[in-house]
């Protein structure tokens, strides 16, 4: 017997086989079609876009329903210019004398280099942060649980919503990630998990061939 307060689960539709499938079968022929792209315009995009896909990602599920994450969205062209400038500061690092080579090797077919100019072009990058504290309600301060895994299921809501939008999207990695923290202003207990690039892709934008290969069901899972 529960003693929480509670409330009846709406937004369950009930659904016949056929309508599930279709919806199902729509939502991943959308999503098969999301590429990463390192080629973009400068065309602005729409405010409203962009705070529609923070919502959804903030509806992600969380541990304890802490809610871990914050998303500072970087639009001024100084601001990224120091992200930019900072991030190719390690990638030539990482190229240069950090990556194994096994690292190298798998990375060659992506075409991937230090170079990061879309930092400066994608109209919108949106770093991601990771909180230490917090909880359910703003001003909170107790410990997250499950921080790691609540803000990566928040990211890739954040990624389907802005594919969804018909925007292409970009995540970038580099390490350390701490020069975000500064530029974005966000506490100590606060860690940058990720930097998201979006935008309309380029007119001439391409994607590597070896990219396009995704595993089969039966490599990815199985029913026991």
């Amino acid at each position: 017997m529960r003693d929480h307060p509670s409330t009846p689960l709406t937004g369950y539709d009930e659904l016949g086989p056929a309508e599930r499938l279709a919806r199902i079968e729509a939502f991943r022929d959308s999503m098969v079609r999301r590429r990463t792209v390192r080629d973009y315009s400068d065309r602005p995009v729409d405010r409203r876009i962009v705070e529609a896909a923070l919502m959804t990602a903030g509806s992600a599920p969380s541990g304890a329903n802490h809610q871990p994450w914050f998303f500072s969205v970087i639009e001024s062209p100084g601001a990224r210019a120091r992200i930019r400038a900072a991030a190719e500061a390690e990638e030539r690092e990482f190229y240069a004398s950090k990556a194994p080579q096994e690292w190298l090797d798998a990375l060659a077919p992506l075409g991937t280099d230090p170079d990061k100019a879309f930092l400066e072009i994608a109209p919108i990058l949106i770093a991601i942060f990771a909180q230490k504290r917090g909880g359910p309600r703003p001003g909170d301060h107790r410990k997250n649980y499950y921080v790691a895994e609540s803000v990566g299921i928040a990211t890739g809501l954040l990624i389907a919503a802005l594919h969804e939008a018909g925007l292409a999207t970009l995540t970038h990695t580099p390490a350390p990630m701490s020069f975000l923290s500064e530029i974005c202003g966000r506490p100590a207990d606060e860690k940058p998990f990720l930097l998201l690039v979006a935008g309309h892709p380029g007119v001439d934008a391409t994607v590597p061939v070896a990219a396009l290969d995704k595993k089969p069901l039966d490599a990815i899972a199985a029913w026991i």
